[in-house]
Parts: structure tokens; C-alpha cells; sequence
């Protein structure tokens, strides 16, 4: 019942999506960018001089109704995780550990050659010859 709400839900929302980008890019900003792309008054001729306010009713509501969908998106997918409980079960159980041999098998180290310290001859200094 839940798997069938939330596919419900998020086909309402993927429409409130389109809508709500529809709408911001049909009003007409400040600075005539996007809005300028329809025609200039393209939607003072379709909708009437009181454009901006209808669009910017509709922006608000759209995009409260968005917000509200998707918390409740949100609710209803973690409802539904928590709805498997057996996974949970078998995933937080702790791992069994593996048993250890008591007759262990050691490879024979080598002792580490120590450094020696020997002294360098004196550097000579190489002389070009004459010619």
C-alpha cells in the first residue's frame, strides 16, 4: 500500500515540477532575461495585465505544494525501509570471527645485517691534463 502512494505521489510531483519551472520562466524578471523569450508580453496578452501577480500566486502555492509533497515523499520512503526489519536484523548481527589455529606456523626470521661503518678515502682532486 505504501510502494503504491509513493509512485502516486511522486507522479503528482514530478508534474508539480514541470509546472513550477513553466511558471518561473514565464514571468518576466526585472531585467526582461527570460521572460523576453516568449515574446516580450506574451503573457500580458494571455493571461491580462495583472500577470505578475497570478504567476506569482501561482509560483507561491506551486511551490509550497512541492515542498509539502516531498517531506511526505520523504516520510513515506523511510516508513517503507523500516518495514524491513529482518534485513536490518540480519545486517546489524555481528560477524562471526574466524578461529585461529593454536599450532601456528612460524617462518624462521634471519637477524638483519647491521651497517658497518666504513671510512671513505680522502676525496682526490682530479687534475685536467696539460696540453
Amino acid at each position: 500500500m505504501i510502494n503504491l502512494a509513493i509512485y502516486v505521489l511522486l507522479g503528482i510531483n514530478i508534474l508539480v515540477c514541470t509546472l513550477l519551472t513553466l511558471l518561473v520562466l514565464m514571468q518576466k524578471p526585472r531585467s526582461e532575461g527570460l521572460g523576453a523569450a516568449f515574446g516580450g508580453n506574451f503573457t500580458e496578452s494571455i493571461f491580462g495585465a495583472q500577470t505578475s501577480d497570478v504567476l506569482t500566486k501561482a509560483t507561491i502555492w506551486l511551490g509550497v505544494i512541492f515542498m509539502t509533497l516531498t517531506l511526505t515523499l520523504g516520510l513515506l520512503y523511510s516508513h517503507r525501509s523500516s518495514g524491513n526489519s529482518k534485513l536490518q536484523e540480519e545486517l546489524s548481527k555481528p560477524l562471526p570471527t574466524a578461529t585461529t589455529n593454536n599450532t601456528s606456523t612460524t617462518l624462521p626470521t634471519a637477524p638483519l645485517p647491521t651497517a658497518t661503518a666504513t671510512p671513505l678515502p680522502p676525496a682526490t682532486p682530479v687534475v685536467p691534463d696539460k696540453p
